[in-house]
């Protein structure tokens, strides 16, 4: 019996059926990077497994740091860098 690990290097394959279009779209996304289309894949596939599983990480603090931190979130803006923040010229006006 073998064990497995994350230093595993044996691959295994993945079909997928996607539209003519999306194929496209991976393949001149793929050349832009200079990968393959399954390099190009299993990259982006792994950042967003991985954005994913970060996205639902569950921070745990005692009350009192819990009660600090929405303390915080309630208080209104209120400092020097915000006002220039809100003073800045947007991009999108002219």
């Amino acid at each position: 019996m073998t064990s497995k690990n994350a230093t595993d290097t044996h691959t295994r394959a993945v079909n997928l059926r996607v539209r003519e279009d999306v194929r496209v779209l991976i393949d001149r996304a793929a050349k832009a990077h200079g990968k393959t289309r399954s390099d190009f894949m299993i990259d982006a596939s792994r950042r967003a497994a991985e954005d994913a599983l970060l996205d639902q990480t569950l921070v745990r603090v005692d009350p009192d740091s819990y009660k600090h931190y929405l303390a915080v979130l309630d208080q209104p803006p209120n400092s020097e860098g915000f006002e220039r923040l809100m003073n800045a010229p947007k991009p999108w006006q002219p």
